[in-house]
């Protein structure tokens, strides 16, 4: 079996774990070279901890009875995305409108912003240029085929 064929057959049994959580989905699933593998579920209001040590188990345990990987030889990690992690899915713009985030296009201009919405082909960006008097806010609609990654800032 290859990595793609792995992951296929991975992401359907991760789909099949959530699939009684109608606010949780699968973002990725990546397998290096060393037979690590990690699934990033997130949730429409997140996930708790206990949720993903429980989808860890079962899945861990489904992989050793079915002999993926001969000899037990694999690693698991589920988690959710972290802060690191660039935003891949429509369901993360959503649940992330209001929030500031980092766009980073294709050409490599960086777009700092709230997110104001998000639809199936761009995202709505309000980014506040200059400060005091000057200091204007500008909307940028941007596609998403043009967008290279999107990362969330945390604003103190």
């Amino acid at each position: 079996m290859n990595s793609e064929t792995h992951i296929q057959a991975l992401e359907r049994k991760i789909k099949a774990l959530i699939s009684s959580e109608p606010g949780f989905f699968l973002v990725e699933v990546t397998i290096k070279p060393t037979n690590n593998i990690k699934v990033f579920i997130d949730g429409d209001e997140g996930v708790g901890i206990d949720k993903l040590v429980r989808y860890n188990r079962k899945l861990y345990k489904e992989i050793e009875e079915e002999g993926m990987f001969p000899g037990g030889d694999f690693s698991l990690e589920v988690s959710s995305p972290g802060l690191d992690e660039p935003l891949k899915l429509h369901r993360q713009y959503m649940k992330n409108i209001g929030r500031f985030v980092e766009v980073v296009n294709n050409d490599g201009t960086k777009i700092e912003g709230k997110l104001t919405g998000a639809n199936e082909t761009e995202l709505l960006v309000e980014e506040t240029k200059g400060k005091g008097k000057k200091m204007e806010v500008v909307n940028h609609t941007i596609p998403l085929a043009e967008i290279k990654t999107t990362k969330v800032q945390i604003k103190f």
